[in-house]
């Protein structure tokens, strides 16, 4: 399955775990494949440089850039302009979908209250980590 993860996932998969970080071990395990784009790629860098996530990253003996870079070889990284008049209130989630229609991603994976609140954007389901690795074990369909 081919997903595009919102750069809240991400951050919360390499910082602390849990769920995010099974959707991107299953990428590492080749059970799925994680798309970007180096608009999604900026965002992460720019949250990562914040005073807060700066200070985890240091105490961890890690760098933004040291994330940023290993996230971008875990991911296939696609041009994708951001999409206009997709009837989103942050226009961040743009660039995701804008990521998610370029990569002909089969999933978008978001903590985001407004980009879940839409379900489905042009046939793309928009879900939770939990709904994502939910789906991910499920059993094929008959």
């Amino acid at each position: 399955m081919r997903l595009v993860l919102d750069t809240n996932v991400v951050i919360s998969a390499l910082l602390w775990g849990g769920t995010p970080e099974r959707l991107i071990e299953l990428a590492g395990d080749g059970n799925v494949e994680l798309v970007t784009s180096q608009g999604l790629l900026d965002e992460l860098a720019e949250l990562l440089g914040r005073p807060k996530l700066a200070a985890k990253l240091a105490r961890d003996g890690q760098s933004a850039t040291e994330i940023v870079t290993r996230y971008a070889q875990a991911a296939e990284v696609v041009e994708a302009p951001p999409v206009t008049g997709s009837g989103v209130r942050d226009p961040d989630d743009a660039v995701v979908l804008g990521c998610a229609i370029a990569a002909r991603a089969q999933a978008i994976v978001s903590g985001d209250k407004d980009l879940l609140s839409l379900g489905v954007y042009q046939e793309i389901p928009i879900l939770s980590p939990t709904q994502c690795l939910a789906r991910l074990s499920a059993p094929p369909p008959r």
